[in-house]
């Protein structure tokens, strides 16, 4: 059985997704893509060879042909999008954040459980096969009960300030794919978060009201205590590092390296820089996720990664800017919708 897609936006994260759909993912078909730059979406049409580029991505939703969207636009558009795909009886992939309002994430939501149709939220690194052997041994107790966690998440530049102006800040931009992680790997909910940060990169950032270096204490239900270290700014590459400790050892994983060698001389020993950014360490996540959001709907089973997984990680983004303003441990349980 192949599904017939639509894709919405053609920027970065969605030429992604567009190549891997054309060319890695089985039993699917992109018959249009849909961007307001309408030469970006004629771009990718014409080099992947996707029938239909259009400005209007209600041209999508109109077509019965099309079964499932994948929605990579600005993240102010996620909910309202997500609302209208399922009205037209869509499936549908979203890319973090839905939004930036815990009560639009609800009703967009509803929407999707109203209308009966599969929603996955683009939590990529779930997927990769190292975060994803950490997980395993977790919950197989190789290393006993689960004690501390650290992840080491830095950008290998910053994004351009009119995107940080937008984007929500670099806790809903950057730091919630760690809050995600952090839930995924430890298997419990986080119930109080505290932040230190600063603008330690770029005085422009700080002038756009954003943060550029954090680190995040979290407290899981379970007892574990876990850090995250972000900075935006990592002069030799894109540095993606996790560790549990726990009561019979410890599980880690480094970063990707674009070849394993090893040059060794009087002077020095050195290996090349780590892969510089997601497009490149990300490549496997995003096919599987991907194949796992088609394989959900070809055979009607769960999507791995639900709504609620979206919902919660930006719960965790509001606790954290809460607790740099206000300079204290702010609990879960106080963010309202």
């Amino acid at each position: 059985m192949t599904i017939n897609i639509g894709i919405i936006g053609a920027g970065r994260i969605g030429k992604v997704h567009a190549e891997t759909l054309v060319t890695s993912v089985k039993g699917v078909k992109v018959l249009a893509i849909a961007d307001v730059a309408l030469p970006a979406a004629q771009e990718t049409a014409a080099r992947l060879n996707i029938p239909t580029a259009t400005a209007d991505y209600r041209q999508l939703l109109d077509n019965p042909d099309i079964q499932a969207v994948i929605i990579c636009s600005a993240t102010d558009t996620h909910a309202q999008m997500i609302v209208e795909s399922a009205e037209a009886g869509k499936h549908i992939f979203c890319e973090k954040p839905i939004a930036f309002d815990l009560k639009k994430i609800d009703s967009a939501l509803q929407a999707a459980e109203k209308a009966g149709v599969k929603l996955q939220i683009g939590f990529n690194r779930r997927f990769d096969p190292n975060f994803a052997r950490v997980r395993q041994a977790v919950q197989n107790g190789e290393i006993g009960q689960p004690h501390m966690l650290h992840i080491i998440s830095r950008d290998p530049a910053p994004p351009p300030i009119s995107y940080i102006k937008v984007s929500g800040g670099i806790f809903f931009d950057m730091t919630i794919h760690d809050f995600d992680m952090a839930r995924f790997l430890i298997g419990s909910e986080v119930t109080e978060i505290y932040t230190a940060a600063g603008v330690m990169v770029d005085p422009a950032i700080g002038e756009a009201g954003d943060l550029d270096t954090a680190v995040i204490m979290l407290k899981f239900a379970n007892g574990v205590i876990g850090t995250i270290d972000n900075s935006r700014k990592a002069v030799y590459g894109y540095d993606q590092r996790v560790e549990v400790f726990g009561s019979r050892g410890a599980v880690n994983t480094g970063n990707q390296y674009p070849n394993s060698a090893v040059v060794s001389t009087v002077d020095n020993i050195r290996r090349d820089l780590p892969l510089n950014f997601f497009m490149e360490r990300y490549t496997e996540s995003y096919r599987a996720e991907m194949q796992a959001f088609i394989t959900a709907v070809v055979e009607d089973k769960p999507v791995p990664v639900t709504g609620l997984d979206g919902h919660i990680p930006v719960v965790m983004g509001m606790a954290a800017l809460k607790s740099y303003k206000e300079n204290r441990p702010v609990r879960l349980d106080e963010i309202q919708a």
